[in-house]
């Protein structure tokens, strides 16, 4: 029980690690001018995905860079790209970026601006299956079992 209390209370807790100034600022100003894709797959996020013990943050510094959502408390970060994440530069950034942030615990989800405008039920169901894989089973099981007999 203690862990899942504990995940209910980090939702408004900033990450463990340090954020860079200039990342706090762009997250600032990003949070300003969502891109419509961002701002439809939000709306969805508070109004249709809503789980217990989850809650969504847009633009959310972590180290250097800035996550479009993050569940702090799932350790899930959703990104939304545009056409400019299509070159090779922009492939080896995301990268690097996906690496860098799976070391700090977290899962990245992507997807493209299309996939939020035309199949936002296939991109809420992506995301909710990831949440409810990162829900901590209760200790011990609410229906029994998994104990050893002697």
């Amino acid at each position: 029980m203690l862990a899942l209390t504990e995940r209910a209370m980090s939702w408004n807790q900033p990450p463990a690690k340090p954020v860079s100034a200039r990342a706090a600022q762009n997250a600032k100003a990003l949070r300003r001018v969502l891109t419509e894709p961002e701002e439809r797959l939000w709306w969805h996020l508070r109004n249709r995905l809503p789980l217990d013990d989850t809650h969504f943050r847009r633009q959310v510094p972590i180290g250097s860079y800035v996550a479009d959502f993050c569940c702090l408390g799932a350790k899930l970060i959703v990104e939304v790209d545009g056409g400019q994440h299509t070159t090779d530069e922009a492939a080896a950034y995301d990268t690097r970026r996906t690496t860098y942030l799976a070391s700090q615990g977290f899962s990245v989800l992507r997807f493209s601006n299309a996939d939020v405008m035309q199949n936002m039920n296939v991109v809420l169901d992506t995301i909710h299956a990831a949440l409810v894989r990162t829900t901590p089973t209760p200790y011990p099981s609410p229906q029994g079992g998994g104990e050893l007999e002697t």
